[in-house]
């Protein structure tokens, strides 16, 4: 309760210290800008047309139903991912044998094309939500589970003798050394994994569900609507990034105060 306290407490400092961010953000809409000129409205529309495209589809077109859909079908697939990814890593960075067997397994997961999936999942569950998230599951996955076995692997023995030397008792050991080391490892790879669920999740729907964000992307694709696809995708990335600057880092920043 005192760490969440304490990231509502800090928050306005965290924003302010955000400058950067929004400067490449700003860097970024003027070089699409740029890009809109070069090449002309039906290859890339004017950024102010796309953002006057996007207030519309939230005030008008009914879109807030979709990207709800899609939200929920890429947290629920992210904290499932997280949640085997990171117990299955923390446990096998404990053995040697478990780490050098899980090797082949990672390396067919993370080399599995996600379309390969998606088409399995089809197959398998049909057009839904079950096929969405696992294929979201199985395409993040493998990222937490390299995070947390690294963060276990790499744990160093001089530490642990130290700790053991002055009889520190295991809760402290948890919390002062153990945890704030696998943090810096498995922290990383859930950001990876959010990402990675925001991509999946939209290629999952277009291609096999009726519904959310990637089913409304079809669409403005039959329909060469450029300007509505951009719309969306800008709809998913303002949302991802909102989940990740403004929960995730927060609770980042919290947990490695010890850095400073």
């Amino acid at each position: 309760m005192a760490a969440i306290l304490n990231i509502f407490k800090n928050f306005p400092r965290y924003l302010w210290s955000g400058w950067g961010a929004i400067a490449s953000i700003f860097l970024f809409i003027a070089l699409w800008e740029l890009g809109y000129q070069a090449y002309g409205e039906l290859v890339l529309p004017a950024p102010k047309d796309t953002f006057l495209r996007l207030v519309n589809m939230l005030l008008h077109e009914g879109i807030w139903k979709e990207m709800q859909i899609t939200i929920q079908r890429a947290l629920w697939g992210f904290v499932i991912s997280v949640t085997i990814g990171s117990s299955l890593g923390l446990l096998a960075g404990l053995f040697v044998t478990t780490s050098m067997m899980s090797r082949p397994l990672v390396t067919i997961f993370m080399g599995m094309p996600p379309i390969a999936w998606i088409v399995l999942a089809m197959i398998w569950f049909g057009m839904g939500d079950t096929a969405v998230i696992f294929t979201v599951v199985v395409a993040s996955f493998p990222i937490v589970f390299i995070g947390a076995l690294q963060g276990t692997r790499t744990l160093e023995n001089n530490l642990k003798e130290m700790a053991e030397s002055f009889h520190a008792p295991l809760l402290m050991k948890i919390k002062d050394i153990y945890f704030p080391h696998i943090f810096s490892y498995i922290f990383p790879s859930w950001i990876a994994a959010l990402g990675m669920s925001w991509k999946i999740v939209v290629m999952a729907e277009l291609l096999s569900s009726y519904d959310g964000i990637g089913a409304e992307l079809a669409v403005t694709r039959s329909q060469l609507d450029t300007e509505g696809a951009l719309a969306l995708v800008l709809m998913l990335v303002i949302s991802l990034l909102f989940i990740e600057y403004f929960l995730m880092e927060p609770i980042k920043r919290e947990v490695e105060q010890w850095r400073d």
